[in-house]
This record gives structure tokens, C-alpha cells and sequence, in this order.
């Protein structure tokens, strides 16, 4: 039996945000190896979690201090010849409240274990105690009683948030034989009702496909925040969500909620359970370096919005929003045509999430979920309806997740082409592994369904004019991307070049104005460059740029695509 690791967490002087961590360990060699996590599963880049330690102290089982050093960033080695146990001390600066982070005031206490928790390279049990004040509740998967808990291993107390604080509310419901509970934090008038029916619905369609769910009881942990955030982190038994401003939770933010909440509940299948060979153990020590994005978040990000139609929470208008707005993504992002969704997954850990070198790379959310989509339809037309990827991902879960086994993206394709009967090594090629075009399969799915792509003209003038997006700064207008050949481009124009005037005329966050009043001649543009002032001139061409894209419903549908759009989206329109 292992031996257990005792960790003490306190929250004294909330408002330095520094959470306190005494930690006991049991000194079974000639010196103990301690980690901190160098990422967390979910965002799959590096953290860098050990520039929030602050005062490392080390002490042995007579109370004496102990010498240590570091060996790299994250990892402490301290010699152990004479002691049975060494306690650790230090302090966690936890100032970040999105839903991956760790954070701490005089209201809250939250934290996610794998920022913050040491671990040796044995398989340990851990004990929590939280010495938090008498009036707070604890929102977490793990079983607390009386402010206290064990963990089987360091892998189950990483993928365990905690939420500790007065301000918690919670209603549970049932799917079959299993339990799922609804946290918010500091959330009021909570539409529990409308709420409750929803979750219900969209949970139970994502069950019905698998016929069952991975675990006994999982955990919707939303926090509320009074200013604008969205965000939501995947584990295992539960989620955790970020959510504001708090006013418009229930209001024009509640369809944002179920996305990101049915998005999330289906990670607990995609990459919780049916996991990349390359994450297979997970290692948080280093990168876990993986192509297949596409599946793990891709899939997730087509299919958490599809359940919503499914199951009759969206309606087909509703969900086509959501597809368009992937569709918008993709198109306004020229690393499409440079960089290939493959590529772009095994280079999260380089820069995956920050807009990064202009044009380099793609969405493994975007992109994949395009292809699932593709991919779904394909099925569906080869099987006549029979299948769906929801059946490629029943299969992943099946002869891989259960039984404890990583998949390899080989293994995705020749599920795929075992549920559709063809081969998908082209597309494969073409698409997953290439930079070729999908407006031909994107226009071709949609058309099977009775859909089209619509792009209409983008409202602002330098965008779809000039090939330019731009933010206000002060009076003035600061480019924050260039389309790649577009007027802006060619006339020399940068990212980050704030424009000051237009043909002698001083701006007054009246871009857009001017250059319309001068649309039919050759502009001169005043730019600021890093201090430099420069005058460029730039003309026109007869293309559009960053147009609108929609999808929408074609009013007249053949009997065949009644039938395929019916089957797709579990729908029953006549």
C-alpha cells in the first residue's frame, strides 16, 4: 500500500493572494525528487507553474531545516540520509480566475491541484486539509468531510478543482443511473429550472450514443464573474467554467453556457477517457507532443454544439450560428493556407494559444471541428444514415478507453473508414496533414444537408475594402491584422501601424467614415510606425475582404436532403 502524502492548504492574508501548502512526505531513499507540473491537461502548453512558488522551505522529522537544490525549473532534489519524512513549505501566488488557474481573495478560495501541488516520482495517496473559514462550502469531485479528503494518486488530485467559498449554490440531476451536480459561484437568480431541463436534455442525448457514462458523478463548477470571460477546462469527474458578466449569465450569455457546458461534459469521453497514445500516461513533467488535436478538441467542438440540436436545446437556426462562427474563423485566418491542422496540434506547445507569428498556423478547435463535420457527413452519405462519427467515437471509447489503451490518429482513420465503408486517405492527406482549401468538401457536406454558405460583404470599409482589421487607439486606428495580398498588403502597411489621418484629414475614431467619403479615389493614409510617421498610399482592387460568413438553410430542399438533414440533426422538419 502506498504511503500517504499529507497536505495542509490555508488562505491566511487573502488579499497578498498567496495560498499556503504544507506538504509531509515519506523519505524512502537517500534523497526525495519533488515536481511541480509544467502544464495541465486541457491546454496543451507549457505553464511554467513554479514562478508562483514563493518561500521553499524544507524541513526534516526533528523540525531542522534542510538543505535543497533545484535541478530544473520545476524540480527540487533534497538529500533525506537522516530523516524518515521531509514537511515542505511554501506559498502559491494565485491571482488568475480562469477556469485552468488557481486564485485566492477574501471570498474565495480556488484552486486547481495540478498548478500548485508538489509530487514525487512514486505513486503516493495524498490527504488534503483545508483550513478555510467555518461559513464557506467546498464544490469539488473529491469527497470532503469536515474540510478533509484522500486522494488515490497524484494523477486523480490533479484533475481535481476546488472551489471553496460562501457564496456557492448547487442543484443535482439525474441521467439514468447517474448523478450530475451545478455549481455557481457568485452567481444570483440562478433559472434553475430552464436550466436543469437543459443539461438533462443535452447530457442524456451524449450518454444515449455511448450507453454510458465514464463515471458515477460529475461536477458542473462555474464561477460568475462580473466582467466579460469565457472559458471552460475539461477532468475527468468534473468541469470548471468561467462565465461573465455575471448579469447576462441567464440572458444573452445562457447559449454561450450550454455550448461551453456541453462542450466540456463531452471531454469527459474525448481525451478524458479515449486518450491520445502520445498523453498515456499523462507526463507533467514536459511536453506530451500530439497531431491529433483535431480529434481531442476538434471533434469535442463540432459535437458539444451538434448534442445541442440533437436533443432539441438549440434549434437549426441556433446551431447554424455556431457553425458559422467557425466557419468565420476559418476563413479570416490566412494560416490556413500555410500551416496544416496536424501541424498546428503538435505546435500548441510552441504557441497554440496566442495569435502568434501572423498567418502561421490554425485552430485545432476550428479547423478539426470543420473536418469532423465533413467527415460526419461523409459517413452519413456512405451509410445511408446508419452512422454517424458519433459510432467512429463509440468505437474509440469501446476497443480503446476501456480498455486502457491510446489511440493513435492511424487508429481514427481506420475507424473511420470502418464505419463508412471508405477510404479516407486522401482526405486524410488533403486535409488533416495538408493546407488544401476546404470550401469544396465545407460547401459539398452542406449542400447534402440542404445548406449553403453565404458570405455577405463585411460592414466595416477597411476590412472589406482594404483587406485590414483595426482597433481603435485613442482617436486614432491601429491595425491588428492584413489579409495576405489584399490593398493594405500590397501598399506596404503593417501589424501594429496605427493610422492618424487619410488624405490630410486627422482621425477622430472615424476610419471607416473617411475612408468611404474618399472610396473613389487613391488614399494617402498618415500612419504612426514606433514613432516613425509615414505617408503610404493605397488603392483599391475589386475583391472583398473578411466577408460575413453564414450558413443558412436552403428554402426549397430535394427529398434527400429532407431525409439527410432530418437524420443529422435528429430533427423532424417536414
Amino acid at each position: 500500500m502506498s504511503q500517504v502524502i499529507q497536505f495542509q492548504v490555508s488562505c491566511a492574508n487573502a488579499h497578498q493572494r498567496y495560498i499556503q501548502f504544507s506538504a509531509t512526505f515519506p523519505a524512502t531513499e537517500s534523497h526525495l525528487t519533488l515536481h511541480l507540473s509544467a502544464w495541465r491537461p486541457g491546454r496543451y502548453e507549457l505553464g511554467n507553474f513554479a514562478k508562483n512558488i514563493k518561500d521553499f522551505r524544507v524541513f526534516d522529522d526533528q523540525n531542522q531545516a534542510l538543505t535543497f537544490e533545484k535541478s530544473n525549473k520545476d524540480t527540487w532534489q533534497i538529500p533525506t540520509l537522516e530523516t524518515k519524512t521531509v514537511r515542505v513549505e511554501y506559498s502559491y501566488y494565485a491571482s488568475e480566475l480562469n477556469a485552468g488557474s488557481s486564485y485566492l481573495d477574501d471570498q474565495q478560495l480556488y484552486f486547481n491541484p495540478v498548478n500548485c501541488f508538489l509530487f514525487a516520482d512514486e505513486t503516493h495517496a495524498y490527504e488534503l486539509s483545508l483550513n478555510i473559514p467555518s461559513n464557506w462550502k467546498i464544490a469539488s469531485s473529491l469527497p470532503f468531510e469536515n474540510n478533509r479528503c484522500q486522494v488515490a494518486h497524484f494523477d486523480k488530485l490533479a484533475d481535481s478543482p476546488i472551489i471553496c467559498s460562501p457564496n456557492l449554490s448547487k442543484k443535482s440531476y439525474a441521467v439514468n443511473a447517474y448523478q450530475f451536480h451545478v455549481w455557481f459561484n457568485h452567481q444570483k437568480h440562478i433559472d434553475w429550472e430552464r436550466l436543469l431541463v437543459d443539461f438533462e436534455k443535452f447530457t442524456r442525448a451524449q450518454i444515449a450514443d455511448f450507453s454510458e457514462f465514464p463515471v458515477q458523478d460529475f461536477h458542473f463548477l462555474i464561477h460568475s464573474l462580473p466582467y466579460a470571460a469565457y472559458h471552460g477546462v475539461e477532468h475527468l469527474e468534473s468541469t470548471v467554467i468561467t462565465l461573465g458578466p455575471s448579469y447576462e449569465v441567464f440572458g444573452s450569455l445562457y447559449k454561450e453556457l450550454l455550448g461551453v457546458s456541453s462542450h466540456e461534459l463531452y471531454h469527459v469521453w474525448n481525451v478524458k477517457s479515449i486518450r491520445p497514445a502520445e498523453m498515456l500516461p499523462y507526463d507533467f513533467k514536459a511536453e506530451n507532443y500530439a497531431v491529433s488535436g483535431f480529434v481531442y478538441e476538434g471533434v469535442t467542438t463540432y459535437l458539444g454544439d451538434l448534442y445541442l440540436l440533437k436533443s432539441g436545446v438549440f434549434t437549426l437556426e441556433q446551431y447554424l450560428v455556431e457553425l458559422g462562427k467557425q466557419l468565420q474563423k476559418h476563413m479570416d485566418n490566412p494560416g490556413r493556407l500555410n500551416y496544416s491542422v496536424a501541424e498546428s496540434s503538435f505546435d500548441t506547445w510552441l504557441d497554440g494559444y496566442t495569435p502568434g507569428a501572423p498567418g502561421r498556423k490554425v485552430s485545432i478547435y476550428t479547423e478539426g471541428c470543420l473536418l469532423a463535420f465533413v467527415c460526419d457527413l461523409k459517413i452519413q452519405q456512405a451509410t445511408k444514415h446508419q452512422f454517424g462519427i458519433q459510432e467512429v467515437m463509440k468505437r474509440l471509447y469501446v476497443d480503446f478507453a476501456k480498455k486502457g489503451i491510446g489511440y493513435t490518429w492511424q487508429d481514427y482513420q481506420q475507424i473511420l473508414e470502418q464505419v463508412s465503408g471508405i477510404s479516407f486517405d486522401d482526405f486524410f492527406q488533403r486535409y488533416f496533414f495538408g493546407i488544401e482549401s476546404y470550401n469544396n468538401i465545407l460547401t459539398e457536406a452542406c449542400a447534402y444537408l440542404g445548406l449553403e454558405i453565404k458570405p455577405a460583404p463585411a460592414s466595416s470599409y477597411a476590412e472589406a475594402k482594404l483587406g485590414m482589421k483595426v482597433l481603435p487607439k485613442g482617436t486614432d486606428a491601429q491595425i491588428v491584422a492584413i489579409y495576405p495580398g489584399s490593398p493594405a498588403d500590397v501598399s506596404g502597411l503593417a501589424i501594429n501601424d496605427e493610422i492618424i489621418g487619410v488624405n490630410q484629414v486627422r482621425l477622430q475614431n472615424n476610419l471607416d467614415q473617411w475612408l468611404s467619403y474618399f472610396s473613389a479615389e487613391t488614399k494617402s493614409l498618415l500612419v504612426n510606425r514606433s514613432g516613425r510617421i509615414m505617408e503610404l498610399s493605397i488603392e483599391e482592387d475589386n475583391h472583398s475582404y473578411y466577408a460575413i460568413q453564414s450558413v443558412k438553410r436552403l428554402e426549397t430542399l430535394s427529398e434527400a436532403q429532407h431525409s439527410a438533414l432530418n437524420h443529422w440533426g435528429n430533427l423532424s422538419i417536414d
